[in-house]
């Protein structure tokens, strides 16, 4: 398909998942009934893969797929508000080849970035299960693993937050989670890993009200791009 990531990051099996019923149910539906302005599309409804570059430094880590947005067009953040927040904010920062994100072939590239979601496919009313979480966290892993370069993840809300840490203590690093409590600008260093750096979601409820401005989130890349680079 045009946009996909290089195969070592999209094994067949991600997109015949259906480990998770609730949401392999859910997706298929939105992608049948559809949102009237995309009526005449196809949707992906399938897992969504993680993308970018694969020398990556910098991972960004949502929540998972819009229900309209990357359950549409099968890349993350892609054609919805979030994205369309998002991925200025990469390009402002030398990150992404361009301001807009709209199709999986629509020749967006991202420099030093890969980015995934701890959940890969849309959850109903944007709220996943913890056994979901758990059920998905094999996919993250895979992601991070093909990462040789990664130095730091930034953690796009409490979810992807919790997420990450979750996957640290499943892979046997002892990590107390209570000291490490997410905070928009926070930094967390654990123990020789990667850096753990935290921003509230790029979601248009945060960024319609203020909660997240342009100015905050250029100064999170800011700091992911030092981190990144040391």
């Amino acid at each position: 398909m045009p946009g996909s990531p290089p195969a070592r990051f999209y094994p067949a099996e991600l997109e015949r998942c259906r480990s998770c019923p609730r949401l392999a149910d859910w997706r298929e539906e939105v992608g049948r009934v559809k949102r009237r302005a995309y009526r005449d599309q196809t949707y992906w409804a399938r897992p969504v893969p993680g993308f970018g570059d694969p020398e990556a430094t910098i991972v960004l880590l949502g929540l998972a797929p819009g229900a309209h947005g990357s359950n549409r067009t099968g890349r993350m953040f892609t054609g919805d508000a979030s994205g369309g927040f998002l991925y200025p904010a990469l390009h402002r920062a030398g990150l992404a080849s361009q301001p807009d994100g709209t199709a999986a072939d629509d020749g967006l590239t991202l420099r030093s970035v890969w980015i995934t979601a701890a959940l890969r496919c849309v959850p109903p009313g944007n709220k996943p299960r913890r056994d979901e979480l758990e059920s998905c966290r094999r996919w993250l892993r895979h992601d991070l693993a093909g990462l040789p370069q990664l130095r730091v993840v930034v953690a796009l809300g409490r979810i992807a937050h919790d997420g990450y840490l979750d996957l640290l203590r499943a892979d046997g690093t002892a990590v107390v989670k209570s000291r490490y409590p997410f905070a928009h600008g926070a930094e967390h260093h654990l123990g020789g890993g990667p850096v753990l750096l935290d921003t509230y979601h790029v979601s248009f409820q945060n960024t319609n009200t203020g909660r997240l401005t342009a100015a905050m989130f250029d100064a999170v890349l800011a700091r992911a791009k030092t981190l990144g680079a040391r």
